[in-house]
Formats: C-alpha cells, sequence, structure tokens
C-alpha cells in the first residue's frame, strides 16, 4: 500500500513539491517564531534561572526582575536570622545612565551583589573575575553589549551615573528581555552612583536553605516577617517575569496568529493537492475497491499520502530553522528551538495533514466500483 500511495503522489511531481514546499514553509514559519519567542523569554529569566538562589524575596506586587522597586537594605537582617536559610545576600538590579566614547547617553541595567562568586552571577565570565568588582570603581559588562555601544574591551574606562569607571570582566550570556545590557557592580558601589533611589535600598534579597530544610516551611515564616515583601521560588520568580513581558507586550499573540497562519497554509495546500490527486486517480481508487478493498483501506492509502508529505515537508522546514539557530547562537540573537518544540511541530504537521486527507477521502467514499468497467 505504501508504494502504491507514494507512486500516485509522486504522479505530478511539481505538485508535490509544491505540496511539500508549502509544508516546509509553514513548518519554518512556525519554528522560528516559536524560537525567537522561546529566546526572548529565556532572556528575560536569564539572572533567574542561573543563579544559586533558592528563594527570592522582592518588594510587593513587582512585575519582573528589570522593574524592581526598592525597599529597606536592613530587611536582610530579619532574612538571616530566620532558621533554615544557609545565606542570604541582597541584590540591586537598576537602570543606569553610561556616556560611550562617543558623548552619547545610553543605559545599562546593573546588578550590584557583594559576592558574585557565591550566587553564580555572572556565570559565563568571558575574561576577568568576579572578585574584581569589589576592590573599587570597577564594573563588568556581558559581551551583548558591544552590539549597542560599539567595541568594548577589559580596560576600558566608562562613566557611569556621571562618575568614571573601569571595566574589569566580561560575561557572556546575560542578557536582559529589552536588550538594554547587563553590567555588574560592587552592592556599595551601585548605592554610591545612585544615592538618591539606593541608598540604604536594595531591590531583592537572594535566599539559599540550608541541606534539608523544607522550601514551603522556610518561606512561610520569610512571609511572616516580611508582610511587605513577596517571598518566591526561583521558579514563581520566573514564571512572573515571563507572564509580564507575555502579556503586556503581545507576544502571546503574536505567536498564536503566526502558529494559526502556518497551520492554516500547510493545511490549505496539502487538502488542494491531495483533493485534485485524488480526483485524477478516481480509477485506481475503484480498482482498489473492485478487488475487494474497503473505505478503510483507501482511507489508509489517503493517510500515507499525507504523512509521506508531512514528513518531508517538515524535515525540509527544520533544517533552515535549526540553521538559524546556531547562526544566532554565534551573536546576540536569542533563539531557542527545544527537542519538545520540535516534536510537537512534528505531530502537529502530521495531524494536520491527516485532517487534511478527510477531505479527499469523503469523495472517494462513495466511489462506485463499477466505475473501474467504464471506458
Amino acid at each position: 500500500m505504501v508504494d502504491l500511495a507514494l507512486k500516485m503522489l509522486l504522479h505530478e511531481r511539481l505538485r508535490v513539491a509544491i505540496t511539500v514546499g508549502g509544508i516546509a514553509f509553514a513548518v519554518m514559519l512556525v519554528l522560528l517564531q516559536a524560537g525567537l519567542f522561546g529566546g526572548l523569554l529565556a532572556n528575560a529569566t536569564c539572572t533567574i534561572d542561573q543563579s544559586a538562589a533558592d528563594l527570592w524575596i522582592t518588594s510587593r506586587n513587582t512585575p519582573n526582575v528589570d522593574f524592581a522597586n526598592p525597599f529597606p537594605e536592613s530587611r536582610l537582617q530579619r532574612v538571616r536570622s530566620t532558621p533554615g536559610i544557609a545565606r542570604a545576600d541582597n541584590l540591586i538590579v537598576a537602570y543606569m545612565s553610561i556616556t560611550l566614547p562617543s558623548g552619547a547617553q545610553d543605559r545599562v541595567l546593573a546588578y550590584a551583589l557583594e559576592d558574585f562568586a557565591d550566587w553564580r552571577l555572572p556565570w559565563r565570565l568571558v575574561e576577568g573575575d568576579r572578585d574584581s568588582f569589589r576592590r573599587g570603581r570597577f564594573f563588568g559588562l556581558d559581551t551583548s553589549a558591544s552590539t549597542r555601544f560599539g567595541a568594548i574591551a577589559v580596560g576600558d574606562r566608562r562613566e557611569i551615573m556621571g562618575k568614571r569607571l573601569e571595566l574589569v570582566a566580561l560575561s557572556a550570556e546575560a542578557r536582559s528581555f529589552s536588550t538594554t545590557p547587563i553590567a555588574f557592580m560592587d552592592f556599595r558601589l551601585a548605592q554610591d552612583l545612585s544615592p538618591y533611589n539606593l541608598r540604604g535600598n536594595t531591590s531583592y534579597v537572594l535566599v539559599r536553605l540550608e541541606r534539608g530544610a523544607g522550601i514551603d516551611t522556610v518561606r512561610n515564616e520569610l512571609q511572616r516577617r516580611l508582610p511587605f515583601n513577596d517571598v518566591l521560588t526561583r521558579s514563581e520568580w520566573a514564571e512572573r517575569t515571563r507572564a509580564y513581558w507575555i502579556k503586556n507586550t503581545g507576544l502571546g499573540i503574536n505567536l498564536a496568529v503566526t502558529v494559526f497562519l502556518g497551520c492554516l497554509i500547510g493545511m490549505a495546500i496539502v487538502a488542494q493537492t491531495l483533493y485534485a490527486a485524488t480526483l485524477e486517480h478516481l480509477k485506481e481508487f475503484g480498482t482498489v475497491k473492485a478487488i475487494g478493498g474497503s473505505n478503510f483501506d483507501i482511507y489508509r492509502l489517503l493517510l500515507k499520502q499525507a504523512a509521506i508529505a508531512a514528513v518531508a515537508g517538515f524535515c525540509l522546514g527544520a533544517l533552515p530553522a535549526l540553521a538559524v539557530r546556531h547562526f544566532a547562537a554565534q551573536g546576540t540573537l536569542a533563539f531557542v528551538i527545544t527537542a519538545p518544540l520540535l516534536i510537537a511541530v512534528f505531530a502537529g504537521t502530521l495531524l494536520l495533514c491527516a485532517a487534511s486527507a478527510v477531505i479527499s477521502f469523503r469523495r472517494v467514499a462513495s466511489i462506485d466500483p463499477a466505475l473501474v468497467f467504464r471506458s
């Protein structure tokens, strides 16, 4: 039956090429859009996901990690005195102005800690070391900043909030959703650079639990001691951040529309091709019925034709999408295509092509086997 299905499908090779090409275009469209969507969301939560913190303490109703609301840094002492906590430190996340060599003003998103190494931030250093941030007016910068600021190198000096700092470290993979470059600096230095907003304040408290400590128990106790703060697990904080960007930027609607259009294009092309091919081979289908074949056999034949087109189209569509992911990884564009995404798109392609075959089956089911004997 596979041979017959393939022969009938390849009878008009140009039509088959158009069908497979249409499916490939739809698959590529969906993968590219979903990959970009996943990459942007990964950027939005990369510092949360990569940090060593089990719990994040934020001000009440902070929408996402980039838009922090300061609160008194003295609350750290209540956190450190809570049973079950191995370590807790203040973290400042704040936008700061930076002066470029051209004299233009731009912004960085500053992450400020007293001990970066213990919290695994930044998680991938290209040059320099984390301990250098605490030695004076020094800062680190992610290499993605080069696309916005121009060439950067260790030893460069830049004015941040009007004060001259030296670049002593370069990181990689630390990106923000808004594409604002991420900078790293000492906690006290950040407070000195922006005393009006940050002196005596912090943005977050990072918490790491003792081995064996129950996260729910510790969290409930922290929430009792800090009634004006939110205490969130790493996954909860990442989910809140992603939800903010999805709801407030239209990313979710954009992805849904793209997937819908991709499905519509693929299904329309496959349905039209299979239906046209069915009309051209009515006698062949009649022959199958005349020799004892059932409607189920006909339906299976059509499903195999749809499956062949789906597999070929998926492979041709996935290859360029994976190539884009590879090249994007070399630059600053975030692009995430995971194995579960590929499996889901492949399953969806098969399902839609099978649904398209139903249109042809309705025409074939009513064929009279006597058609074979008519001239």
